[in-house]
């Protein structure tokens, strides 16, 4: 009983030492690494950016983290062997030293197909303390990453009752705008701080709408807007109190543009 307890203690204390590890990588990439490579952008956005707009939706010249950690980790020339953790962090760590003081773009890792978008990095000298955290944060990136996100995915907290929605916009006699955007979107970040923070903006929605913002990467549009989306954020749709669609409004928009379109819709 005294052994199973002991062994049971070893254990905790080797998990806490590892996320304590992560831990210290993550802020270590944050200090050294954050600033060229962004952060995370999902695979869905990334595979359009680069297979389907040839790099003009994002214009990427260094992976992002996530892309980083799925080359390292997951890719067909990731390193080391899964079944083997201890020899793999050794051989990730000499690898991030290897590739940091010479970044030659023939000795990477990353996907072949991307490669053309990428400029060549300054050399960058690590200590052996600094490979292996880094390692220990792109070993842990992948399960730390979906772990943060369960909760918004299986809450779908922007999940909306259709048939509430439709019965307000009627009682109210207002009309519905389904924003879709993105936690990785930069033009609805962008529009959100400059325009639809306004409060003349505001205004004029709530006197005339219910605003519904919906993350396509979590969420399905409502009201069957899934066949009309062309998978850009922003759009904007304008509904019917009844739910039908008016118009549909890809990209970003200045105030007085915005303004126009909220008018010309009622």
């Amino acid at each position: 009983m005294i052994k199973k307890g002991l062994f049971l203690l070893f254990c905790l204390f080797f998990t806490i030492n590892l996320y304590a590890d992560f831990q210290e990588g993550k802020i270590l990439f944050e200090q050294k690494c954050a600033s060229c490579h962004k952060e995370y952008i999902s695979f869905k956005k990334l595979k359009e950016n680069f297979f389907e707009r040839n790099n003009t939706l994002l214009n990427l010249t260094i992976p992002t983290e996530n892309m980083l950690a799925w080359a390292i980790m997951d890719s067909s020339r990731k390193i080391g062997d899964p079944n083997d953790p201890e020899m793999r962090q050794v051989e990730i760590e000499e690898y991030l030293k290897s590739y940091l003081a010479n970044p030659d773009l023939n000795n990477s890792i990353c996907d072949q197909h991307v490669l053309k978008y990428y400029v060549k990095k300054e050399p960058m000298q690590i200590s052996s303390e600094e490979s292996e955290l880094l390692a220990q944060y792109f070993m842990g990136y992948k399960q730390n990453r979906l772990k943060n996100s369960e909760e918004p995915v299986n809450v779908k907290t922007k999940d909306f009752d259709e048939k509430k929605i439709l019965q307000k916009a009627q009682k109210e006699g207002k009309h519905i705008i389904v924003f879709a955007t993105s936690q990785t979107c930069y033009f609805c970040k962008k529009m959100k701080k400059e325009v639809l923070s306004l409060k003349d903006v505001q205004k004029k929605i709530d006197n005339d709408y219910i605003f519904l913002e919906v993350d396509v990467d979590f969420v399905s549009l409502p009201f069957g807007l899934k066949k009309y989306f062309k998978g850009m954020t922003p759009t904007f749709f304008i509904l019917t109190t009844s739910g039908e669609l008016i118009n549909t409004y890809p990209g970003a928009w200045v105030k007085d543009d915005f303004l126009q379109i909220l008018k010309e819709n009622l």
